[in-house]
């Protein structure tokens, strides 16, 4: 059975959805903990209700990145995860810590990667001109929002969009394949070959046209 640690900053939608996919759909695994880097993160609420362990690790409270990192580190390593999911996070982890959970890191961003990383994406989107947008769900590296593509979903983004109402279109798929990419990690279903390319080894398509 593998064991998931989740780390929020907020709400914590995607932690929901894969914590409910999970559960309806009995995965080999389960969600151990839910860590936060803000005590008042609603999600957390969400996880204990459930039983799941929850714990803040408050980067307010470390004068660096480093210490923060490391306390990070300390109360994931508690819960000995294969597989450690940002969802919402919103803090930039340093190298060390990327290269700790090499290969077992996974982070969803709301473009089409290598398109728009970093922030203020949907608004970036419309005032290219484009017209999909959508989410990636990555295996993190030490680049900001780049790392091995596991899957995406591609939206329309419709000529009277805001950056609102693409970003809760984009949301809704993030819900669909997020938990997906996380299944089929914990199933063993994922490769990466050495030019970096994931694939499925069943040849489930790895993109949702939402």
């Amino acid at each position: 059975m593998k064991r998931i640690v989740i780390l929020i900053s907020g709400r914590g939608s995607n932690m929901e959805a894969i914590v409910q996919r999970c559960a309806a759909e009995g995965w080999p695994a389960h969600v151990a903990a839910v860590i936060a880097n803000k005590p008042e993160a609603s999600g957390l609420g969400f996880a204990a209700a459930l039983g799941i362990a929850t714990a803040v690790v408050d980067h307010r409270a470390h004068a660096s990145r480093d210490a923060f990192d490391a306390a990070l580190a300390q109360a994931i390593d508690a819960h000995a995860p294969d597989l450690v999911v940002l969802a919402g996070f919103m803090r930039i982890l340093g190298d060390a810590f990327v290269q700790r959970y090499a290969g077992r890191l996974l982070n969803v961003h709301p473009s089409l990667l290598p398109a728009f990383a970093g922030l203020h994406t949907h608004r970036r989107a419309i005032e290219a001109g484009c017209k999909l947008a959508g989410a990636t769900v990555h295996f993190v590296t030490p680049t900001l929002d780049h790392g091995p593509i596991v899957a995406q979903a591609a939206v329309p983004v419709r000529p009277d969009d805001s950056p609102e109402t693409l970003a809760a279109r984009v949301l809704a798929v993030e819900h669909v394949i997020y938990p997906q990419a996380v299944r089929w990690f914990v199933s063993g279903e994922l490769s990466i070959a050495e030019d970096g390319v994931v694939r499925h080894r069943g040849g489930a398509d790895q993109l949702l046209l939402g």
